[in-house]
């Protein structure tokens, strides 16, 4: 079975942008402000899966709940949306063809760029 939108993590990250909890980072920047393997467990250690499921766009319906790959196209930090996260995701789906997550990840691009014209 493919990928597939996580719509917690879909409504997750648009809930936070509604928030103002989002970093206007460039493009290029997601492989410095990426989580590192050694967070991701610090995450899930204190927090557990469900929530580490959370700050990513996609599930893998292949793989267990309680397995880091189960979920793809992280979009944040664990705590804040970034812009070059969603980016990312929104690039490396359409290449996917993960249609459903591409338009999710454009989606919360559009609501970042309108904060970026705000400030």
């Amino acid at each position: 079975m493919a990928t597939r939108l996580n719509d917690q993590a879909f409504q997750h990250a648009q809930e936070l942008i509604r928030q103002g909890q989002a970093v206007l980072d460039e493009r290029d920047m997601w492989s410095e402000h990426q989580p590192s393997a050694q967070k991701e467990n610090e995450y899930i250690q204190q927090h557990g899966f469900g929530e580490y499921g959370k700050w990513y766009l996609g599930i893998d319906p292949d793989h267990g709940s309680d397995t880091k790959a189960r979920y793809k196209f992280p979009y944040g930090d664990f705590e804040r949306v970034h812009r070059c996260g969603a980016l990312s995701a929104e690039v490396r789906a359409g290449q996917r063809k993960y249609d459903d997550i591409e338009s999710a990840a454009a989606h919360l691009h559009g609501m970042l760029e309108a904060l970026r014209i705000g400030r």
